[in-house]
C-alpha cells in the first residue's frame, strides 16, 4: 500500500464518484480506477459498491477511510512542521494531545506557554498516550499530554492533575433527574459506552480497573473510538459513558452530567517529555503545566 493508493481512495470517497475524483486530483479516470482496484486486491475486499450511483463505501471502504483520514491528516501536518524549521524564522514545539484534555486547562496552558515564549511556534497533535510515547521516542513531539500510565526508561512523566470523572447520562435516564453524585455502582447495570477502543492500554482501560475495584464489573459494554462519538451515543440513548469533568464544557441538551461519589474516580493528566530534555522550552513547558493545572485544581475544589 503506497500513499497514492490512500489520496485516491480518500478523493473517490468524498466525492463519491470516479469521475469527479480524478479531476479534483488531475488524473484520468482509467489510471485512478486501477489504483483503487490495486488497494481492493491488496486488503482482499471491496471498498466501494460499485452498483449503485454515487458510488458507496462497503463497511470495509469505511474502515479504511477513517484510518485514511488520520495518516493524511499526519502526513499533511507533517509536511507543514517541516516547512515550518525550513523557514528558520521561529522554532517549533509540537505537543501530542487527547482528544478529552482539550476541553479542560490544557488551552490555557498553551496559550501561557506561547506568551511566555513568543519566539516558539506551538503545534498540536491529537495523538493517544501510547502513540505519544512512541512520538516523543522517534522526535516527532516534544512533549505530550495523556492519560495512561506507560512506564518506558526514556520517557520523564509526571502527573499534573487528577481529574475527577463525571457520568454522562441521557435526558431520560432515570437518575439524571437528581442533582447529587452517582456512583459508579449505579450505573453496571446500563450499556456502558468506552473509548477509545485502540490503541490499549487506554482511558477505557482505566475506567474498567475503577469498575472492577468496586466489585461493579459493567454488565454490557460497548468500544467507540473517540469522546465525541461516546458522547453522541449518550444523546442518542445508546447507553452512558463516564468522561473527565472538563467534557461538562461540552454541552448537549440531550445529555446530563452527573459527578461521581466513589473516591478514586478520577483520571490523571500526565506530562510526557524525553528523559534528559531540559532545553528552555521544556523546562517552561512543564512549570506552566503545573502552574495552569494547578490553579484548575483550585477553581474545581
Amino acid at each position: 500500500m503506497e500513499l497514492r493508493h490512500l489520496r485516491y481512495f480518500d478523493a473517490v470517497a468524498s466525492e463519491r464518484n470516479f469521475t469527479r475524483a480524478a479531476e479534483k486530483i488531475g488524473v484520468a479516470q482509467p489510471p485512478l480506477s486501477r489504483q483503487i482496484r490495486e488497494l481492493e486486491v491488496e486488503l482482499g475486499a471491496e471498498l466501494f459498491d460499485r452498483s449503485i450511483r454515487p458510488v458507496r463505501l462497503t463497511e470495509a471502504g469505511r474502515l479504511l477511510h477513517d484510518q485514511c483520514i488520520r495518516i493524511l491528516a499526519s502526513i499533511d501536518q507533517l509536511g507543514e512542521s517541516i516547512r515550518h524549521l525550513q523557514g528558520g524564522s521561529r522554532g517549533l514545539f509540537i505537543v501530542g494531545v487527547v482528544g478529552s484534555i482539550m476541553q479542560g486547562a490544557m488551552p490555557a496552558m498553551i496559550r501561557t506557554f506561547r506568551t511566555q515564549m513568543p519566539e516558539m511556534e506551538v503545534e498540536l497533535v491529537e495523538l493517544t498516550t501510547v502513540q505519544q510515547v512512541a512520538a516523543l521516542k522517534d522526535g516527532r513531539i516534544d512533549a505530550g499530554l495523556g492519560r495512561v500510565r506507560i512506564d518506558d526508561p526514556s520517557v520523564r512523566r509526571e502527573i499534573l492533575y487528577e481529574e475527577p470523572l463525571i457520568a454522562a447520562l441521557p435526558a431520560n435516564h432515570p437518575l439524571a433527574h437528581d442533582r447529587g453524585p452517582v456512583g459508579l455502582a449505579d450505573l453496571r447495570h446500563d450499556m456502558l459506552i468506552l473509548y477509545p477502543s485502540r490503541p490499549r492500554p487506554s482511558y477505557a482501560d482505566q475506567l474498567l480497573g475503577l469498575f472492577r475495584d468496586l466489585g461493579a464489573v459493567p454488565e454490557k459494554a460497548r468500544e467507540v473510538r473517540e469522546v465525541q462519538t461516546a458522547l453522541g451515543l449518550v444523546a442518542s440513548q445508546a447507553g452512558i459513558a463516564v468522561v473527565p469533568s472538563s467534557m461538562r464544557y461540552v454541552q448537549r441538551a440531550d445529555v446530563v452530567y452527573r459527578p461521581i461519589a466513589d473516591a478514586n474516580a478520577h483520571s490523571p493528566i500526565i506530562l510526557s517529555q524525553r528523559i534528559g530534555d531540559e532545553s528552555k522550552s521544556a523546562v517552561l513547558f512543564r512549570e506552566v503545566g503545573r502552574a495552569e493545572l494547578n490553579q484548575n485544581r483550585s477553581a474545581e475544589s
